[in-house]
């Protein structure tokens, strides 16, 4: 097995030397599943599990493998096992805020290249969820390009790739359909050998019919689409890497369908350009883009020239990044545990006392 294959290149290779030195050898994560990873090495496909003292350096969950890292693990098998002892530094990633209230990272696929962000021309079709991807995309070190799939589908395909190419300067648009074999042929120039593509999108965009596709087989389940709302359903339940017959390789995620950011304000920039070059002709620097004499930006979108909601949008999303930012930083953190310790000092204080307030007296 040559790991060359699967992305790996000099410059992991010097990164490498310290763990070399203490006997561990390379594999790169192509699935996991609770803390199980599944590994590709040099001498095949095998299972691994964190070692505790790595578990125990893993301060959030990034810090965790996923797919497309590169692991160092121990060689020999303990109940089926190898023993993973730890990580080298990704060169790039992808990564969403976790669901829920939580304000930490889950990495969606590291060591990337490309990043096809795949949409569907039916129902599925949203620019301000674009917005969103393009916000991450832009912040992971890797070049991004937009899928338009089942354009058999939509009668305006050329308008649609010109609105984004508007949008979203020097980004590259291919229309295609991967149900009928249509338009593949576009995307062949961004897999390359050695090369990591993720696709990324929602439910039913057809993911993982454009791996297949590329593949020359069904491997990847897929599913039908709700004629009803347009909506996919989720086939895909588990991200996994994938080496193409002719070289490259992909990864195929679950569709996304939360994807709250948490990334710098870099991202933003890059996905709504437009505005911030306008924010420089701003009478004031501090101008928030709102309701300031001499704004710009809100001279464009009066004129036409940028659309109302991609300005909502753009304040939309810097204020999720700005809150779960504050969420994340450490001392909001510490002052946020030191509150909570004592909230629950004086609530058990005050269930002491209705049990027992002869003793207070």
């Amino acid at each position: 097995m040559n790991l060359s294959d699967f992305g790996w290149d000099d410059d992991f290779e010097n990164n490498f030397k310290e763990f070399r030195e203490n006997k561990l050898l390379p594999a790169r994560v192509i699935e996991s599943s609770r803390l199980v990873y599944k590994l590709i090495s040099g001498k095949g496909e095998i299972a691994g599990k964190l070692s505790g003292k790595f578990r125990y350096n893993c301060h959030s969950r990034g810090d965790f493998p996923t797919v497309g890292d590169w692991i160092a693990f121990k060689p020999g098998q303990e109940r089926g096992f190898v023993s993973i002892r730890g990580m080298l530094q990704r060169k790039s990633k992808f990564s969403r805020k976790v669901a829920g209230k939580v304000s930490d990272e889950q990495v969606i696929a590291a060591n990337i290249d490309t990043i096809f962000i795949v949409s569907g021309l039916d129902q599925d079709f949203n620019i301000r969820r674009l917005e969103r991807y393009v916000t991450l995309a832009a912040d992971s070190c890797a070049e991004f390009v937009f899928i338009l799939n089942k354009a058999d589908l939509c009668k305006d395909v050329e308008q649609v790739a010109s609105e984004i190419k508007n949008l979203f300067k020097d980004t590259q648009v291919y229309a295609l359909s991967a149900l009928s074999n249509q338009g593949l042929g576009q995307i062949t120039g961004h897999i390359k050998a050695g090369k990591t593509i993720v696709f990324l999108g929602s439910s039913g965009v057809g993911k993982s019919t454009i791996i297949n596709r590329l593949l020359g087989e069904e491997r990847q389940k897929t599913g039908h689409v709700s004629e009803h709302d347009g909506r996919g359903r989720h086939i895909t339940t588990s991200k996994n890497l994938i080496l193409l017959p002719d070289g490259g390789i992909v990864i195929d995620t679950p569709g996304l369908r939360e994807l709250q950011l948490l990334c710098s304000g870099e991202g933003l920039k890059n996905a709504f350009y437009d505005i911030e070059l306008l924010a420089g002709k701003c009478k004031y620097k501090n101008c928030t883009h709102t309701n300031e004499p001499g704004c710009a930006v809100l001279t464009a979108v009066d004129d036409g020239i940028i659309p109302k909601k991609r300005l909502d949008n753009y304040h939309k999303l810097k204020r999720e990044i700005e809150y779960n930012l504050f969420r994340n930083d450490e001392r909001f953190k510490n002052k946020r545990n030191k509150f909570r310790k004592m909230i629950s000092k004086q609530a058990k204080i005050i269930k002491k006392f209705k049990e027992c307030p002869g003793d207070y007296n």
